[in-house]
């Protein structure tokens, strides 16, 4: 296309994409004929491009939200600092001093909510606009995909995401679907889900599969996403939430002013809310499982990865599809496996892994690698007690090294911390160590993509709505091609023997869930949806306090799978390259100090990228003694590995000396009488910005 067009679709692009003022003015000056944008796929593509880079940097779901109040408040996952650090982790702990006393004005709640909605009117001047073209029923009468049906959808499926993250986190929200009109009002967020997924419903099919359109980007939402999302809105509309009762009586109700009816499991008067979910749930239900087993069964080129092609060599033992997904995203290379990823720029702002990596305590630039601050921690007894040793997943999950940032391995400690000198076990699916060429230049620019719908994740919720359905069979089939995958046979997943020590199928699917998705920020909307919070945080803290006690009185724990945690580890540097011919490990080696746990270590070859070592033999990778069974520290084993070189550093000690951040503080708003509210307060501004037709609940102040 001829250079003066190519401007006039940039244009195109940016009349949609900026047509929205922030605060809920949602006003449309689009004044590109949408004929002319709708003409062929590169102009429709150009314009939402806008849409696409907004969400990108939206503060939804990377920094902003998903840091702050995500990815760290759980019973698995947890922040790296102090509770009373910063306002935001009472938040994540479900508001332990009360709504009322959590400032309503949380900048980084306003930056999100402004470009939600700003994403929103760049969609439905997209979608509007395609559907005022005189092709528009053409196109959508054919009963196939198109490269401008392709788009429409797209739009159509950026637009359901929003909503999705605005009813996750703000509960009701207003209604916007007309370019032009501002958004004003609370609407139902049951009318609000049942819209996008009946539009998602009419639109997929005239869009393309992962994989099936060369003109279609990998980064872009595809029928195969459309089907996932479908699911995942009808588990979250059919599942428990909090909501408000100040409203009045009849503000949940449907479009021909019938009341919706719920199951409620608590109510307060203090926070003027109750938890439950509708008593029609299984009608979403129904929904999702059709469209999560279409997205199974004809995904196109998505699928679960089950092989991993990469050779071992010597000790260095590869064969972990699981481990191999990650170091694919590291690679910077899309794995099938994710159905939908949002695409970083490399050398640009990007949170993995800074924020949701292996740590490091390296600066900010020309470091091997940069500081990685790894906001996503995990609690002891995830670690130990609830992985089984074969689990593969397991150290792909979660590591307890980093890096010094200048190409040595460093233990993480238990005490507070937000680089690796602090802050406990640390999610380790993206290590800029793992990069071929990681960027050494500065912090933060990694190019990893964001995952946000994999394969295994629409296996585990299609294998939850079969059971609540009624069919066991099929659910059972799911789970067992997930655990299978992770344990390398079905004969080591033991599915049938999972199932009976979690007690039963649902309880077996949430915990394979916690084990798949650790640190990828599922596990708190899990428990929230499922009812099953308060079950949890009682489990939780009966662990949490068992864990502690042992520590304190005999210096170790015994946890039920017979992993042992210590007071007290022995580490020593070695030069892993000369032992055995490399630094950055892969499987572990059971008995090896260096090689177990494993997929740590250190990058290859960071001599290569400017590191001086000021020798050709450095010591880079941390042998650790005591990890996983108890050394008596006065005793004879002890003094024999500190006569070689090994030092004694504290471990579980630190759980003790910081117990209320390990145990006290988890949760600690939750009440087994109150609902839970995890859901967070809109701004002031938008509340005056909306002529007050909108307001905060659950406690939140207003001003």
């Amino acid at each position: 296309m001829k250079t003066n067009i190519l401007k006039l679709i940039v244009s195109a692009g940016i009349v949609f994409g900026f047509s929205a003022c922030t605060d809920l003015d949602v006003k449309s000056n689009s004044v590109v004929n949408p004929d002319f944008v709708f003409s062929e796929p590169s102009t429709a593509r150009a314009a939402l491009l806008n849409a696409y880079n907004t969400w990108r940097d939206s503060y939804i779901h990377s920094n902003g939200l998903f840091y702050l109040y995500t990815v760290v408040g759980s019973d698995v996952e947890r922040y790296p600092v102090s509770y009373t650090a910063a306002t935001q982790f009472q938040a994540t702990n479900l508001y332990g001093e009360g709504t009322g006393a959590f400032p309503a004005d949380q900048s980084d709640c306003k930056k999100a909510w402004d470009n939600a909605y700003k994403i929103i009117s760049m969609c439905n001047s997209l979608c509007s606009s395609f559907e005022a073209t005189t092709d528009f029923e053409e196109y959508m009468s054919t009963g196939q995909p198109s490269e401008l049906s392709q788009i429409y959808g797209e739009a159509i499926a950026l637009r359901a995401t929003i909503y999705f993250e605005l009813l996750r986190y703000y509960g009701d929200v207003p209604h916007s679907l007309i370019s032009g009109q501002t958004a004003q009002g609370l609407v139902p967020r049951d009318l609000i889900y049942d819209y996008h997924i009946q539009k998602l419903i009419d639109v997929e099919p005239y869009m393309y599969r992962c994989g099936e359109s060369a003109n279609v980007p990998n980064t872009s939402m595809t029928r195969t996403y459309v089907q996932g999302l479908i699911g995942r809105m009808c588990i979250y509309a059919g599942g428990y939430s909090t909501r408000r009762t100040d409203l009045g009586s009849d503000f949940y109700k449907d479009d021909s002013g019938n009341l919706y009816l719920f199951d409620k499991l608590t109510e307060s008067s203090i926070t003027n809310s109750f938890y439950g979910r509708r008593t029609d749930y299984k009608k979403y239900y129904e929904i999702a499982q059709k469209y999560l087993r279409a997205c199974i069964q004809s995904s196109g080129t998505a699928s679960l990865c089950t092989l991993d092609p990469r050779s071992s060599n010597g000790s260095r033992i590869y064969d972990n599809p699981y481990q191999y997904v990650f170091q694919q995203m590291g690679e910077m290379i899309t794995p099938n496996e994710n159905i939908y990823e949002i695409p970083e720029n490399r050398g640009l702002y990007s949170e993995r892994p800074y924020a949701f990596g292996r740590p490091s305590d390296g600066g900010g630039k020309n470091n091997y690698p940069c500081k990685d601050a790894g906001q996503s921690r995990f609690h002891p007894y995830y670690y130990y007690g609830d992985f089984s040793k074969d689990d593969k997943r397991r150290d792909v999950t979660c590591t307890v090294t980093g890096s010094t940032g200048q190409g040595v391995e460093m233990l993480i400690p238990w005490i507070m911390g937000n680089k690796c000198g602090g802050g406990g076990i640390s999610l380790n699916k993206w290590d800029e160590n793992r990069q071929e060429s990681p960027w050494t230049a500065s912090q933060r620019a990694s190019g990893i993509n964001n995952p946000y719908l994999r394969f295994s994740d629409v296996m585990l919720m299609l294998a939850e709505v079969d059971y609540e359905l009624g069919d066991a069979t099929e659910a059972l089939s799911m789970l067992s091609q997930v655990r299978s995958r992770a344990f390398g046979s079905a004969e080591k997943a033991d599915v049938n023997g999972f199932v009976a020590d979690c007690g039963n199928m649902l309880d077996a699917i949430l915990q394979e869930r916690n084990l798949e998705f650790g640190g990828e920020g599922m596990r708190r909307y899990d428990l929230i949806r499922t009812g099953k919070i308060y079950e949890a945080n009682r489990i939780f803290h009966q662990r949490a306090t068992a864990l502690i006690n042992g520590l304190k009185n005999q210096g170790y724990y015994t946890f039920p799978n017979g992993n042992v945690i210590s007071n007290y580890v022995w580490t020593k540097l070695v030069d892993a390259k000369t032992i055995y011919g490399y630094r950055l490990t892969a499987t572990g080696v059971e008995g090896d100090p260096v090689l177990y746990p494993g997929w740590r270590g250190q990058h290859d070859n960071w001599t290569s990228l400017g590191l001086d070592y000021g020798t050709t033999t450095p010591v880079t990778n941390l042998a650790i003694k005591g990890l996983f069974e108890y050394i008596n520290p006065d005793g004879a084993e002890a003094k024999a590995l500190e006569a070689d070189g090994y030092k004694k550093e504290n471990w579980g000690k630190d759980i003790i000396d910081n117990e209320k951040e390990y145990n006290d503080y988890i949760f600690c708003g939750l009440k087994d009488n109150e609902p839970p509210i995890y859901l967070l307060p809109i701004n002031p501004v938008q509340i005056e910005n909306s002529n007050n037709t909108i307001t905060n609940g659950y406690g939140f102040k207003n001003k």
